[in-house]
């Protein structure tokens, strides 16, 4: 029986009965230990619902995807049933099969599917108890397919100490487990110990502070101490060890060996236990006692501690000797090949000092985790080893090994620290150009653009005549950092990659000279022929090929960006490269929107954001988020523009200096001047016409914006420098959709004589939809003002027809007052079309359903489960008024 847990209880009971409908979910329960998390956990496996178990370790924290085998194991019998790729990527991740280290995330998508397909004919608890002690393989793993559950009818429940840093789960529903009420904790005391004295009863009603473990625990403690005690300085987590340990110390020493042996064990395997034990004289008869005094439990199979405090006491209360000598025994223990891992921790363990032949086994273990994606343990492994090696080239090597993983891994401090600590033993300047480059990345990831420009610029130098290919990708990394600082870095990186050598053979070189070509103002590029080249010549697509996007936009290859961006997208998906996913969606998102697609552009930030937040890429968040802002800038969305702005400019981010600042004061800008509010829109539109956003894509985009609010501001002269530079832009691009944008500025500043000659050339040029209708729009309210009133109403008509297509709302609204000025009325339409009916998500599924894709092959695609796109395709159903999956190809799902 639970004592004073009836609303946890209630809330369990409610994800339990929706997942019996088929609806998923996550909780992370967060208490103190002993606070009674497991005991909740053992309650909801106790409903009825089939329920697989993990728990995180202290011991395994190093071991990659040790707590995750546990939880899968009972589902492995299922995994030919997955998608070939994700099926490779969780055998590799176990060790079952041979493959190239994938995307960690891949192996999320794998869990998910695996727990969809057990509960394909009925609901399924997960319950991960300890899982501030899961490795961190594990963890991520677990808590990627967690942040996707929607219609498996999976429930998965986490149990961790309070602190978010042990366990941190942003964006899972967390309930906090506190101490239980003075009347539920008296009834437990009560029932389990009635003939407590009163003073006893009173001491341990206070000192527990309603901790459920402290209150079965502490008694015996407290009757030992003598009487008239004060209450013990010990922090209560402490008291608990101390009173575990009390009761392990009276067993035989024999007993208590073994259970040392059992606490340093990385495995709960009874066998393994028993052979090391019997090295050190103790067996299985030996463990009675402790099994009678109700410490530990056997099945046979394995032995389990009754508290993860228990194991902690135990451990850490042996002298130093006899935990090396446990530790050494286990090694022994462990001679089955599959076991070389943790046989090399226990060396590692064992050792009192450098022990290379301990260092070589470590690093083999570190390159075995590292070729299955458990990058944290590689980590572990590659520093350690470092510390156990007596040999100086081999430590350094192995630390720089250490300080390129964590980097790999999204750990910047700890890379950054790695490579100091290795840059500080040597001298080799290719080593140093190593750690530059991972200090640099490191750098960038902190928010510090500048010092990582630098570092990268001098890693590039050292390996300039070496290693060309490898300074040529260093400088391409160099790119991204310039773009943060301002147009000056932008023209050194370009200087630098000019200067390099490249020969044709290069993979990297027709990158290389796309890039340059761009950064100086040299137009004439073809994204596609360098591309193609770059591949043929074996780069790494499309790894390589990223920063070719974003410097597409500034030449003004927005039909190729997206093209590009596609084909990328697809490698990515085919591939399992889930980490590229929110830069190339966030360029493909661009892309739509400046060729007229707003809709499509949403559908690709929407996913790219939602992978960003499971990854945890916190410059992608800022920009994604901001980028959707811009969207709802552009249909009129006050609200959800502001909020997406607070999003991508939170303090996690950078605040103000976050990545994604400069599209949040344009989206700001685009809203205010469609709301009329032309004074603050062109305060914040002139803020990008300072570096470093003035020679970004945003602050090249805010061009017209400015130039327009300038002129209905009555203060043309505040867009000279923006239509000069518009009027360069259009020059070297030689875009006949930007030269139409410049002569609508110039329309806009020209005395009414030249005017309209720049009206209509911006119309015979043509142009992307949007920008076409407010061409359209500033035409027609020049002609009204001119008194041309047929002449108005031939532009203002067809520019509304397109601003509602586009849902441009304020645009929209702006043109009916126009035309109601001149006598026409007009009603706003609602939306309209298939794009205005179904969310981003429903509309990618409908799309590739609409192709003959699977269920499962859309899954694959989206990284979600089957259950969970059939599920969005029986809710877009309705929606498009049809009844089966094969109407779909008939309907109009083309982008807008």
């Amino acid at each position: 029986m639970l004592h004073g847990r009836a609303a946890e209880q209630a809330h369990i009971d409610r994800l339990l009965a929706a997942a019996r409908d088929g609806r998923s979910s996550a909780l992370v329960l967060r208490g103190e230990p002993g606070i009674g998390k497991t005991a909740l956990l053992d309650y909801a496996a106790a409903q009825g619902v089939p329920t697989v178990r993990s728990a995180g370790i202290e011991s395994e924290a190093e071991l990659p995807f040790a707590g995750l085998h546990l939880l899968v194991r009972p589902g492995m019998a299922l995994l030919d049933t997955l998608p070939e790729r994700q099926r490779a990527a969780l055998r590799g991740a176990f060790g079952l099969a041979q493959q190239d280290p994938g995307d960690r995330m891949l192996i999320g998508l794998a869990v998910l599917s695996l727990l969809a397909e057990e509960a394909a004919d009925g609901p399924l608890l997960c319950v991960i108890d300890d899982a501030h002690w899961l490795d961190r393989a594990t963890a991520e793993t677990l808590l990627f397919a967690a942040r996707r559950l929607d219609s498996e009818g999976v429930v998965m429940i986490f149990a961790s100490r309070p602190g978010a840093d042990d366990f941190p789960a942003p964006g899972l529903p967390e309930l906090i487990l506190t101490g239980l009420p003075q009347e539920a904790a008296a009834a437990m005391v009560d029932s389990r110990d009635p003939d407590l004295s009163p003073v006893l009863r009173y001491r341990l009603l206070s000192e527990a502070g309603g901790n459920p473990l402290a209150l079965r625990e502490l008694p015996a403690v407290l009757a030992a101490e003598s009487p008239g005690a004060g209450p013990n300085p010990l922090p209560l987590t402490q008291r608990l060890q101390v009173a575990f340990h009390g009761q392990s110390s009276r067993l035989p020493a024999r007993t208590r060996l073994l259970l040392l042996v059992a606490a340093a064990a990385s495995t709960a395997e009874l066998a393994t236990v028993l052979r090391a034990g019997a090295d050190l004289d103790a067996h299985l008869p030996d463990l009675q006692p402790a099994e009678d005094a109700g410490l530990v439990h056997s099945d046979g199979r394995t032995l389990t501690f009754r508290h993860p405090l228990l194991r902690s006491a135990v451990y850490q209360g042996a002298p130093l000797a006899q935990r090396l000598a446990v530790h050494r025994a286990l090694a022994e223990a462990l001679t089955a090949p599959e076991d070389a891992d943790l046989r090399a921790w226990h060396l590692a363990s064992a050792a009192t000092g450098p022990d290379d032949t301990t260092a070589a086994a470590l690093e083999d273990t570190a390159d075995r985790v590292r070729q299955r994606s458990g990058y944290h343990g590689a980590v572990a492994a590659y520093e350690r080893a470092a510390g156990l090696s007596t040999n100086a080239a081999d430590r350094v090597r192995r630390l720089v090994l250490a300080a390129e993983t964590a980097g790999e891994t999204g750990l910047p401090d700890l890379a950054r620290q790695l490579a100091e600590r290795a840059a500080a033993q040597t001298t080799d300047p290719l080593v140093l150009a190593r750690l530059d480059l991972v200090r640099g990345v490191a750098e960038f990831g902190a928010g510090k653009p500048l010092s990582a420009h630098r570092l990268l610029l001098g890693a590039a130098a050292a390996v300039r005549e070496s290693e060309p290919l490898r300074a040529a990708r260093i400088l391409i990394q160099a790119v991204h950092t310039a773009w943060y600082l301002g147009a000056p870095e932008v023209a050194e990186v370009g200087a630098a990659l000019t200067a390099l050598s490249l020969p044709d053979t290069n993979p990297m070189a027709p990158i290389a000279r796309c890039l340059v070509a761009s950064m100086t103002g040299r137009y004439t590029i073809d994204l596609r022929v360098a591309a193609a080249a770059a591949r043929d010549a074996g780069a790494d697509s499309p790894r390589d090929l990223v920063q070719m996007c974003g410097m597409g936009f500034v030449v003004g290859q927005d039909d190729q960006v997206a093209e590009l961006a596609a084909e990328l997208i697809a490698e990515c998906r085919e591939q399992g490269r889930i980490a590229l996913l929110p830069t190339l969606l966030f360029f493909r998102a661009e892309a739509e929107a400046f060729l007229g697609r707003p809709g499509e552009g949403r559908v690709a930030a929407t996913e790219g954001l939602r992978i960003a937040t499971d990854l945890g890429h916190s410059q992608w968040i800022s920009q994604l988020s901001a980028f959707l802002a811009y969207l709802a800038a552009l249909e009129g969305r006050a609200q959800e523009c502001r909020e997406m702005v607070e999003r991508a400019l939170a303090e996690e981010f950078g605040g103000g200096a976050a990545p994604g600042a400069t599209w949040t004061q344009l989206a700001l800008g685009l809203l205010d001047l469609g709301l009329g509010k032309v004074d603050s829109a062109l305060a914040r539109l002139e803020l990008l016409t300072v570096e470093p956003a003035r020679h970004q894509v945003g602050g090249l985009r805010a061009l017209p914006e400015l130039i327009e609010a300038a002129v209905r501001l009555g203060d043309p002269n505040r867009a000279g420098d923006a239509l000069d530079r518009l009027t360069e832009w259009a020059a070297s691009a030689r875009q006949d959709w930007i030269e139409a944008l410049a002569a609508r500025c110039r329309a806009l500043t020209a005395p009414d004589v030249e005017a309209e000659q720049h009206f209509r050339t911006a119309l015979r040029l043509g142009g992307r939809p949007f920008e076409q209708a407010r061409t359209q729009l500033l035409y027609g309210e020049w002609l009204r003002r001119n008194r041309r009133k047929a002449d108005a109403r031939t532009q203002l008509s067809p520019a509304l027809e397109t601003f509602e297509r586009l849902d441009a709302g304020p645009w929209a609204e702006r043109t009916r007052t126009e035309l109601g000025a001149l006598g026409v009325g007009t009603a706003a339409k609602p939306a309209h079309g298939v794009l205005a009916r179904l969310t981003p998500q429903e509309l990618q599924i409908v799309r590739l359903a609409a192709q003959g894709m699977s269920n499962r092959d859309i899954a694959a695609q989206l990284f979600l489960s089957p259950r969970t796109v059939g599920h969005h395709l029986y809710k877009a159903y309705p929606k498009l008024g049809v009844l089966s999956r094969g109407e779909l190809a008939d309907l109009p799902l083309d982008a807008d």
